[in-house]
């Protein structure tokens, strides 16, 4: 990771991470609303 210093493929991989984090927690977050709605009764 020592190449030359991109801002645009840096805005690209952190907006790839983003979008990692962000489907990481929203199948936590669907995980959640599943197991309520199946074992909240």
């Amino acid at each position: 990771m020592t190449a030359p210093h991109d801002p645009r493929r840096q805005g690209k991989a952190n907006l790839r991470m983003g979008l990692l984090l962000a489907s990481v927690a929203l199948a936590f977050f669907a995980g959640f609303l599943v197991k309520m709605m199946y074992f909240g009764r």
